[in-house]
């Protein structure tokens, strides 16, 4: 009997010392993915079939290559404001669509050699050019989540540019009278006129490349894009060419 009541006593402390004790908390498990680098809980997946509109302004650079003496090789500076519609798809991916007014200007100077006088004299005219125009961009879009709401971005594709008015103010008082009256003979301009009424087309065809930084709303990006078709018209059997390529940074706002 003796021997009995030990043997209950140590099965009774055993119980006693492995039960579980109500008046301790629950053993809290550590989290590990907080110090995980891989972890991405922070950023939460925000693409899905919508659509979201912003308001664009930038700064705007173009290039008019050409090869026609009539058409300098030239840059034009200047802005533009508009709005474009971005509609979006699964796997980061998204279409934009936009409507943006520019205008831009230049100056430059244009040297001519006398075609009667022989020798280090030169001629010359001052082109002031304005340009108006209206920018319809087609891009695809795709996006690369960062850290937070800061989103990397690139995008590509075609964009259609309507032009509304070149307007060339052109300064002739450094040309002598001979040639003028040479180059009135050639069919070239020597007073102001709108290259887009006469021997420029309206229709410019661009590709585009580009990317930039998103952080909430707000949006930066840069670009560039490549002049596609011819934009001087054909008069005669004298062929002429003139591309319109450019730059552009803007930034954007999403309501």
């Amino acid at each position: 009997m003796k021997r009995l009541f030990i043997f209950v006593c140590l099965c009774a402390l055993g119980v006693y010392a492995f039960a579980d004790d109500t008046r301790k908390p629950a053993i809290q498990l550590a989290d590990n993915s907080f110090f995980d680098p891989t972890s991405n809980k922070d950023k939460e997946e925000s693409y899905h079939f919508g659509m979201e509109y912003r308001i664009e302004a930038g700064y705007i650079q173009h290039n008019q290559r050409s090869k026609e003496l009539t058409y300098p090789d030239s840059y034009l500076h200047g802005a533009r404001l508009g709005a474009t519609f971005t509609f979006l798809l699964p796997l980061r991916f998204s279409m934009q669509v936009g409507l943006l007014y520019s205008i831009a200007y230049n100056k430059n100077c244009q040297h001519w050699r006398s075609p009667v006088i022989y020798g280090s004299q030169k001629d010359s005219i001052t082109h002031r050019v304005l340009e108006h125009y209206l920018t319809i961009p087609v891009r695809a879009y795709y996006t690369i989540p960062l850290w937070r709401q800061l989103n990397l971005f690139f995008y590509t594709g075609p964009q259609l540019q309507i032009g509304l008015a070149e307007t060339d103010y052109m300064d002739t008082e450094g040309i002598s009278d001979d040639t003028r009256q040479w180059l009135i003979s050639q069919n070239k301009p020597v007073e102001t006129y709108d290259r887009m009424g006469t021997d420029r087309a309206r229709v410019n065809i661009q590709w585009g490349l580009g990317g930039g930084f998103e952080w909430d709303c707000y949006r930066l990006q840069a670009g560039y894009d490549f002049g596609l078709n011819n934009l001087a018209r054909a008069t005669g059997s004298y062929k002429r060419y003139m591309a319109e390529w450019g730059w552009m940074v803007s930034f954007s706002y999403r309501f």
